[in-house]
């Protein structure tokens, strides 16, 4: 009963995570949107790492920071091999991505965020499936610092703004990819992440 985090309720079947030691039910049925971009987040996460020191994994995956924090993630990436054990992560993962919903808005960009940085999580990623966009932190000195946000615009709109002139005000920069700051030559296209959404 000391380390809280780790106690295996076997008789608990709701889905829950541990913030400062106080259990916080989550969602039993996330919606379609959060399962498909999770899921295509972890595919190309699982393809993109074959053959590399990296493991991808996906949503249900407990990860056990300390004595009174235990998240499960949407998705992450472990490039330390040690830190992974048979019933979840043990440590920092290198990669942690949130998927919002509407009841885990307030904990995923604010205390979990301050917990996932000082734990030592290098990168960050919150996605929102009502905007497309994902925001995509790094550590800087034990705090995750917005880096860049990066919206999704389908091939029309792409088209469109590559139509305007130069010099309008409502021309964008676009980014169709999200280059991982974990790993060498590894970028996600948005495409793929906000398929069929």
């Amino acid at each position: 009963m000391d380390n809280l985090a780790y106690i295996d309720d076997e008789f608990n079947k709701e889905k829950t995570e541990m913030i400062d030691g106080k259990i916080y039910a989550m969602s039993p049925r996330p919606r379609i949107t959060h399962t498909l971009v999770s899921g295509n987040i972890f595919g190309e996460f699982r393809q993109h790492l074959r053959g590399t020191k990296c493991t991808a994994f996906c949503d249900g995956v407990d990860v056990f920071l300390d004595d009174k924090n235990r998240f499960v993630p949407d998705a992450m990436i472990v490039c330390n091999p040690d830190i992974i054990k048979d019933n979840g992560i043990h440590g920092a993962p290198d990669l942690v991505v949130e998927v919002l919903s509407k009841t885990s808005v307030k904990r995923d960009r604010g205390r979990k965020r301050e917990i996932y940085a000082k734990a030592g999580v290098k990168e960050y990623w919150i996605v929102d499936t009502w905007g497309k966009y994902i925001e995509v932190y790094h550590n800087q000195n034990g705090w995750l610092v917005l880096d860049s946000t990066y919206f999704y615009y389908t091939e029309e709109e792409k088209t469109a703004n590559d139509n305007l002139p130069d010099d309008d005000k409502d021309k964008m920069q676009i980014f169709d990819a999200i280059k991982l700051s974990i790993c060498n030559n590894f970028e996600v296209e948005l495409k793929y992440i906000f398929e069929k959404i």
